[in-house]
């Protein structure tokens, strides 16, 4: 049986609250949270007919920390093109790391940024 690899991603996040506001403000979204004692996540939409994984943002104390460094995600872009999310990331407090630049005409565009946190982030567009 054919299946997506990644059914899940978790973002590390030290503030939650200014998490959260980078989140709604780059992707023009609203974030779900759920405190669970110790763990305290922000789940990202989802849509059960829509392709891609579910994720959240995640803060706890020992087990979670954000970092430039290790696994990279990719989030696509909620329009068509990429530079909607790119134009709200410095004012939402990341840093854009590489501009819009193509990978090739059948996989589009991307991105790479840091958030708020200091994960590196990227983005994903067809235009």
């Amino acid at each position: 049986m054919d299946y997506n690899m990644v059914g899940w991603f978790e973002v590390p996040v030290t503030d939650m609250e200014r998490a959260i506001t980078f989140y709604q403000t780059v992707f023009n979204v609203k974030l779900e949270r759920h405190e669970m004692g110790d763990l305290d996540m922000a789940w990202f939409p989802f849509f059960s007919d829509a392709s891609g994984a579910m994720g959240a943002l995640v803060r706890h104390a020992e087990w979670y920390k954000p970092s430039a460094d290790g696994t990279l995600v990719y989030f696509n872009s909620r329009g068509k093109d990429l530079d909607d999310e790119l134009s709200r990331i410095e004012a939402a407090g990341g840093t854009v790391l590489q501009p819009k630049t193509l990978i090739a005409e059948s996989y589009g565009y991307m991105a790479i940024f840091f958030d708020s946190e200091g994960n590196r982030v990227a983005l994903h567009s067809m235009e």
